[in-house]
């Protein structure tokens, strides 16, 4: 039985990402266009909400096998080497991803205790960092979620 994963709460925050970089963007456009200055907010959202998009997005391709790969040695290799490499390359991803997320958690801890300012607005910097490693968190358990199911032969190697 061959399944369709899927990360709703990523595909969710990755759309409203979009969503609100699309209106940020049109309305900052506008407003240069009407009044020749443009909103200040507008960058420091806009890139805010980019690496939101990104990591969402990549946590949604990783649920559903979509990252690119080469997969020649993968189909050229038997079954039981096969899962060897499989489990190789969640290691190795666990390893980025966790390294991603402790850092990510240790940077985000030090700006809410340093109580850093953003450059461009003041908010709180911890308030931006935060979601990294909440959202490579999710790419961890996505990934995890992913070799299981290959593994398991629940999906399939090539999407």
């Amino acid at each position: 039985m061959k399944l369709t994963p899927d990360a709703r709460p990523e595909r969710w925050l990755a759309s409203l990402a979009l969503l609100i970089i699309s209106l940020i963007s049109l309305g900052n456009v506008i407003t240069r266009y009407v009044t020749g200055g443009s909103l200040a907010f507008t960058e420091e959202f806009s890139v805010f909400l980019l690496v939101v998009l990104t990591f969402a997005g990549a946590a949604v391709a990783l649920r559903r096998n979509g990252h690119i790969r080469v997969g020649l040695l993968e189909r050229a290799l038997p079954q039981a080497p096969r899962q060897a490499l499989i489990l190789f390359q969640w290691v190795c991803g666990v390893a980025v991803l966790g390294l991603i997320t402790w850092f990510g958690a240790k940077l985000a801890w030090q700006e809410y205790q340093w109580e850093s300012l953003s450059p461009g607005l003041g908010l709180p910097q911890w308030w931006y960092i935060v979601w990294l490693p909440l959202l490579s968190a999710a790419m961890l358990i996505r990934q995890t979620q992913q070799t299981w199911d290959r593994l398991c032969g629940r999906l399939a190697d090539e999407p």
